[in-house]
């Protein structure tokens, strides 16, 4: 199955839990739910993921991941007001890490549910901080 049709199915099976519960609860309650959801669906997944953030070749901490389903697509969960840049900046970062292409961002507190669909950053256009010539730091850190 494509990433596109699993996103589908994967949606699907938020909007279920949505419409089922509706928004209030904390996102861990969503969580369990999205996981018997999935369940019912067929979908494989992993729960609480840990994913290892390295430094330079070396690990420097680790998160967890809210689910990482059929091992090519990362979604978080959320139950806030609205989402925030830096929502989308840290599903950037899981996608980085795991050298993955496709994630979802889902906002169970909100009506109706809110689905953002995350890539990765063109990684051509990124380059390392101690990597980037003089020229491209901004002119009050040359000076």
């Amino acid at each position: 199955m494509d990433n596109e049709a699993l996103t589908g199915r994967i949606i699907g099976a938020a909007i279920e839990v949505h419409r089922t519960l509706g928004p209030g609860f904390l996102e861990a309650i969503y969580e369990e739910a999205l996981a018997v959801e999935l369940d019912h669906c067929g979908i494989r997944y992993e729960r609480q993921k840990p994913v290892a953030i390295c430094y330079r070749g070396r690990k420097v901490g680790e998160h967890r991941l809210d689910f990482l389903v059929e091992e090519v697509v990362v979604v978080e969960l959320k139950a806030i007001q609205a989402l925030d840049n830096v929502h989308f900046a840290i599903v950037r970062s899981y996608l980085k890490s795991l050298g993955l292409a496709t994630g979802l961002l889902l906002n169970f507190a909100t009506m109706p549910l809110t689905v953002k669909r995350v890539g990765r950053e063109d990684s051509a256009r990124l380059q390392p901080l101690h990597d980037a010539p003089i020229s491209s730091f901004p002119d009050f850190l040359s000076s």
